[in-house]
């Protein structure tokens, strides 16, 4: 469903915590989305495993901290 897909890059950019460990592991915090009711295509998980990682620690530096859900640093 489309609007997992959305939810998923939403976290990736605005979650720390998640975003670290789908950098870590990106099959098991994806699974672990999945087990939280985000169910994604395979195309969907495909695409986000060959999507340029950096681009996610990128992305969420760009966006105002007001709308991320910070961790600190590990």
């Amino acid at each position: 469903m489309q609007r997992h897909i959305q939810l998923v890059i939403g976290r990736l950019l605005t979650d720390d915590v998640f975003r670290r460990a789908f950098l870590r592991n990106a099959q098991t915090a994806l699974a672990e989305a999945e087990d939280g009711g985000l169910v994604l295509t395979a195309l969907e998980c495909t695409a986000l495993l060959a999507t340029e990682r950096t681009l996610w620690d990128r992305g969420a530096k760009e966006i105002d901290g007001r709308l991320r859900n910070t961790a600190p640093a590990t």
